[in-house]
């Protein structure tokens, strides 16, 4: 069953869902997150503090998906192409585990920035 979370970073904020993967648990129990942001093209990412289970990677997501990167322990919010996409496709540094997605815009995260503070609630 999804898991309903709100996603504020910089000066923005959108809703989004966990789904039932392994790696979306372990994120959801350690709720809420506040971290640093990083960005990579039209992507932001994060470190997470614990390491959760990679079910199933993923070398290309969808507009709005939210990952887990393992060789980072990172949490990723993806909102259009990184420097390793190929045409229009969206592909993360390496393959991701897609917890969720994100059920608002997800390109209203165009404007944060490295450094900016980024937090992950139940919503």
């Amino acid at each position: 069953m999804p898991r309903a979370i709100r996603i504020t970073a910089g000066g923005v904020s959108a809703t989004g869902e966990l789904n039932d993967s392994r790696a979306a648990a372990a994120i959801a129990a350690k709720l809420p997150i506040t971290a640093k942001a990083e960005t990579w093209g039209d992507e932001i990412y994060f470190g997470l503090p614990f390491e959760a289970p990679s079910d199933s990677p993923q070398e290309t997501v969808a507009l709005g998906d939210l990952g887990y990167w393992p060789p980072g322990k990172a949490f990723c919010i993806f909102f259009g192409p990184t420097p390793m996409s190929r045409g229009d496709e969206i592909r993360p540094a390496s393959p991701v585990t897609v917890v969720g997605r994100v059920t608002g815009d997800p390109r209203v995260f165009a404007t944060v920035r490295s450094g900016a503070g980024v937090t992950i609630e139940l919503d």
